[in-house]
């Protein structure tokens, strides 16, 4: 993040067009809110948008599954575009339980995220803690030049440190930032873009924005494509306010097909076809 203001999140909220996103993506998750569907088989869309959030994040970092093969797998163990598609479904089914952690203690949440998405694939000493110094990252997708340890240990307080002030920005901001950060980071050896786009939802769900998780903005990042979202990212690491807006709008379209794909479940679930 390139802004020094005291409320650098506010600050983003107010460029030209993140309002009119912020906008269109809260009228959007409304819509879908108001469906008579959510009345009474409001869990039932939850445990389908989490199941097609993890298709996209995993989609996204190179295991790109058609969705009735994810529903059908039971062992994800194996090749790695099993273990990856195993890990984003973890990584989806642990995020709501890290809600009340997140505003107090973000890193601890990080951690944990990294720690649930290794699934033991790394070595011990390794997770859930951010990479040292001469430690090399496996990550696919994201070329961007990589930020030293101590680069990253420092930016990695200033995010939490925003966090726990919380603020007035838009949960949008807050979510893109957050996702932006980390990828931008990729503090960890490994699946630094699964956790980052987890952390995404947590800032979303946690916010209030989407308290039942039926929004998932990995759907959207992954429709989109793999590109389109490398270049919105590096709008994000141009620090431009420019960048900044590219990198928020995406990530407000990534929400409302999110959005889309969940009203279509509802759809289906209202014509008994689920």
């Amino acid at each position: 993040m390139s802004t020094t203001a005291s409320d650098p999140l506010a600050t983003l909220g107010s460029l030209p067009g993140v309002p009119d996103a912020v906008d269109s993506v809260r009228k959007a998750v409304d819509r879908v809110y108001g469906h008579r569907v959510m009345r009474r088989r409001s869990n039932e869309v939850t445990a389908e948008a989490a199941l097609r959030g993890s298709r996209g994040s995993a989609a996204l970092a190179g295991a790109d599954w058609n969705l009735e093969e994810v529903r059908r797998r039971t062992d994800f163990s194996g090749e790695d575009e099993a273990r990856m598609v195993g890990a984003a479904l973890r990584l989806t089914a642990e995020a709501g339980q890290l809600l009340s952690i997140w505003r107090q203690s973000p890193l601890r949440v990080l951690a944990r995220l990294h720690l649930v998405a290794a699934g033991g694939a790394t070595p011990d000493d390794a997770v859930g803690r951010p990479r040292l110094a001469g430690e090399s990252v496996d990550e696919p997708l994201i070329e961007a030049s990589l930020p030293g340890a101590e680069e990253v240990a420092g930016r990695l307080e200033g995010l939490s440190r925003l966090i726990i002030a919380g603020g007035s920005a838009p949960a949008l901001v807050t979510a893109a930032v957050v996702h932006g950060e980390l990828l931008a980071l990729r503090p960890f050896g490994s699946h630094n873009g699964l956790v980052a786009r987890t952390a995404e939802r947590i800032v979303l769900i946690g916010s209030g924005l989407d308290p039942k998780s039926i929004c998932p903005a990995e759907v959207g990042h992954a429709e989109q494509g793999r590109a389109a979202y490398v270049a919105a990212f590096e709008g994000y690491t141009a620090g431009t306010p420019e960048g900044m807006v590219a990198w928020i709008t995406h990530c407000g379209r990534s929400i409302e097909l999110g959005v889309r794909e969940s009203t279509a479940v509802c759809e289906a679930l209202q014509r008994g076809a689920a």
